[in-house]
């Protein structure tokens, strides 16, 4: 066999081969998460449109449905926050892998953020405000240590409100972006554990091959660190 390129021959640097993968499963989930992007709920046809906030400043997420898709929408924007700040205030050591696969993460946070912003219209929850004062943002540890918590946490978030939600074309949508979020949490942990079994270890995977669910009364403490809002998630479990 000839051979024009000697250099072809050489064996592919691990890290390069461990790249390529994760930037074909973040390029097909942002596909995933722009499809669905397109699929409007119309929110607006299903409640009344009314001031979501309370007295000192608390944001109620509401009853029913709609409570359901704001507090998605209200972990959105702390997880779209977060990972726009990481972009902005690069880590010691941020090297182009990592750069891409945060980049990656973050576009699919902020599409989902837009997507429950648009499709909320007068019904959505206000911004709200975010403290990231206990990230290190110039530790790897810290910053990939936060986003694994963010991660883990959605996921197991999504799982638990699913049973909530009432229309089943909510459900559909719910699927589609906790899939989406899954893949994050397990790129997150194979940046801070590569070729290991973490991405998907037993402490959020059970015996079953399950991940955690977490209703909102368990998901909501574990945010208020980072969300200066008050919330008022009453109506929710």
């Amino acid at each position: 066999m000839l051979v024009t390129n000697p250099a072809s021959l050489k064996p592919e640097n691990p890290h390069k081969a461990a790249a390529r993968p994760r930037r074909n499963f973040l390029k097909a989930a942002g596909i995933l998460v722009a499809s669905t992007a397109f699929l409007e709920l119309n929110l607006s046809q299903a409640f009344a449109q009314r001031d979501a906030t309370l007295a000192g400043g608390t944001v109620d997420l509401g009853q029913g449905d709609f409570a359901v898709l704001n507090y998605a929408y209200a972990l959105e924007q702390l997880e779209a926050a977060f990972y726009t700040q990481v972009l902005q205030q690069p880590y010691r050591g941020f090297n182009p892998s990592d750069e891409q696969s945060l980049t990656g993460i973050q576009q699919h946070e902020v599409a989902h953020r837009e997507f429950f912003r648009s499709a909320l219209g007068g019904n959505a929850i206000p911004d709200l405000q975010v403290d990231f004062g206990r990230v290190n943002f110039a530790s790897r540890q810290s910053v990939l240590g936060t986003a694994r918590t963010f991660e883990d946490l959605g996921v197991a978030a999504y799982n638990g409100a699913g049973q909530l939600l009432r229309n089943p074309d909510f459900l559909v949508k719910a699927g589609s972006i906790v899939s989406v979020e899954a893949r994050h949490a397990a790129t997150i942990r194979d940046m801070l554990n590569p070729y290991s079994a973490a991405f998907a270890g037993n402490d959020i995977v059970d015996g079953n091959g399950l991940d955690r669910a977490l209703v909102p009364s368990q998901v909501l403490p574990k945010v208020v660190p980072f969300v200066l809002t008050p919330v008022s998630a009453s109506q929710l479990p």
